[in-house]
């Protein structure tokens, strides 16, 4: 039987539940019998997040490698955690070690556009690791803004819209919700 090739996904958009759309296709891919990975690139390690807990009862790392939102810290605190995610994604996607590897949030970092990026997380770095990765290498890619250069070269491209909100009635994060 010929192995399939893997995939590139996409989930961007303004709507709540790109996330949480990957984590369920982990979910999948571990029933699976799949490795998995999931690295974010924007939430921080200093918060609790239900979907980590849950995830390493199920044996999958979920790593946070950045440093929260972009203005609660100086863009060259920022900038080095871009360096080190970025080198970090490139590592656990060439290592071939895992079947599924979820880039969250990368979508947002490629957005940035409060200070420099470019040098630190290269669009053409990113579109090289989606044509070089090992073949059998689910790549899923994460995050509002996404590239047209990203979209372009996935497989899928799924666009989470927000028709309504509570947000926009007063009401604040939810736990269990949205953290």
């Amino acid at each position: 039987m010929k192995k399939q090739k893997g995939l590139t996904l996409v989930f961007t958009g303004d709507g709540k539940g790109k996330t949480t759309a990957s984590i369920g296709l982990c979910v999948r891919a571990i029933g699976q019998g799949m490795s998995v990975k999931i690295l974010q690139f924007i939430k921080s390690k200093g918060r609790s997040y239900g979907e980590q807990r849950s995830l390493e009862k199920l044996g999958v790392e979920m790593v946070q490698l950045g440093e929260g939102f972009t203005w609660t810290k100086t863009p060259e605190v920022h900038r080095n955690a871009l360096a080190s995610a970025w080198k970090t994604a490139k590592e656990t996607v060439m290592s071939g070690e895992y079947d599924v590897v979820v880039l969250d949030e990368l979508n947002n970092a490629l957005a940035i556009d409060s200070f420099p990026i470019d040098d630190v997380l290269p669009i053409h770095e990113v579109k090289e690791l989606i044509n070089i990765r090992p073949p059998h290498v689910h790549l899923v890619i994460t995050g509002r803004h996404a590239k047209a250069e990203i979209k372009e070269l996935a497989d899928l491209v799924s666009v989470v819209d927000v028709e309504k909100h509570y947000y926009d009635t007063g009401i604040p994060a939810v736990k269990g919700i949205e953290y």
